[in-house]
């Protein structure tokens, strides 16, 4: 029984789930200030349906980062999976179904067609991806002729709204692909070999790891996750926007970031990133309806981005940074220095 206690203490410490005590911090905060708005329960439902779209994007961008691999072109991606359904289904008059294989078959094609730019010609990730963005950018200006595709059949868009039990449909298909995506990643061992991949390239290709099958494979996962993704933003909206995609770059890698820093630290983990997800959204609700000019909610996006950055590479053990180094220099010189002013000098 102690030992239960002890490991559940350890587990909810500030150092291990910051992000509750954040959380909880936010709780008090607007619940005080606000409350008649903060605590109405359709301002969290409202939170939880809109968020789970961003939810799977980050989880999608997590199975490349545990592999290594930065995707700079997350968002478009989303932009090209939601632009592309709603061409299928209205101006191709594609039926649903064939309609919705097709954009999961060309998001995971797009996914792989980057990694091929990574293992292929060997361009780094951050380059491959951010290029590869500004095409898909051009692609999505394409098909939609920078217009919104509007008249959704009713059956489509009545999924992204319906709710089962109070939780609509997008919030229970970003549970159902965490939990697999969580399965995969902690718990067999291609998720072993995803860790290993992103953890040391080499040494995992050194003990058998097939690092270029990984690198393909968790690029197309993220395709395809993607394309869900977009899937579920047309079928929310009712429309298919060529301005929505971008948006997704920022609070995905700022979820994923930080959730590395959460349960299990210094690794990119589904629960953690999902945990970030609605806190960081919960904070930035919590601004809104304290009626803050929107560009406070731009800039706590991007001051979260930094933190979550920070504290994730404060995690790496194995890394020490610039600042310490030369400390720690300037500290030796002055030690031999004072221990032999004439060290120095000859």
């Amino acid at each position: 029984m102690t030992n239960m206690v002890a490991s559940l203490v350890r587990g909810l410490s500030f150092r291990n789930a910051s992000a509750l005590w954040v959380l909880a911090v936010i709780m008090l905060v607007f619940s005080t200030t606000i409350p008649g708005t903060f605590l109405a329960p359709r301002t969290w439902s409202s939170l939880l349906d809109t968020q789970a779209i961003v939810a799977i994007t980050s989880v999608a961008l997590i199975v490349p980062l545990s592999a290594g691999v930065f995707n700079l072109a997350i968002g478009t991606q989303v932009g090209v999976a939601s632009i592309l359904v709603g061409w299928l289904l209205v101006p191709a008059g594609s039926p649903i179904a064939i309609a919705i294989v097709v954009t999961l078959l060309c998001s995971a094609a797009i996914g792989f067609l980057i990694a091929m730019l990574i293992v292929g010609l060997g361009i780094d990730s951050f380059i491959a991806t951010l290029g590869a963005s500004s095409l898909l950018l051009a692609l999505v200006t394409f098909i939609s002729g920078g217009r919104q595709i509007l008249g959704m059949p009713r059956a489509f868009s009545d999924f992204g709204t319906d709710k089962i039990f109070g939780l609509t449909h997008p919030f229970l298909v970003m549970l159902a692909l965490g939990v697999v995506v969580w399965y995969v990643l902690e718990r067999t061992p291609l998720g072993r070999q995803i860790y290993a991949t992103g953890g040391n390239l080499e040494a995992a290709r050194l003990s058998g790891v097939p690092v270029v099958a990984i690198v393909l494979g968790s690029m197309t996962a993220c395709g395809f996750l993607i394309g869900v993704a977009g899937i579920l933003m047309t079928s929310r909206l009712g429309n298919a926007d060529p301005t929505i995609g971008p948006g997704f770059m920022l609070p995905a890698f700022t979820a994923a970031f930080l959730g590395s820093t959460q349960f299990h630290r210094g690794r990119f983990n589904v629960g953690g990133t999902i945990l970030s997800v609605y806190v960081l959204a919960a904070g930035i609700k919590g601004l809104q309806l304290s009626g803050v000019p929107t560009w406070v909610t731009d800039g706590f996006n991007g001051a979260a981005l930094l933190i979550a950055v920070g504290l994730a590479s404060a995690r790496n053990s194995a890394t020490t940074s610039l600042w310490r180094r030369l400390f720690r220099q300037k500290r030796t010189a002055s030690q031999i220095e004072a221990e032999n002013p004439r060290t120095l000098k000859t």
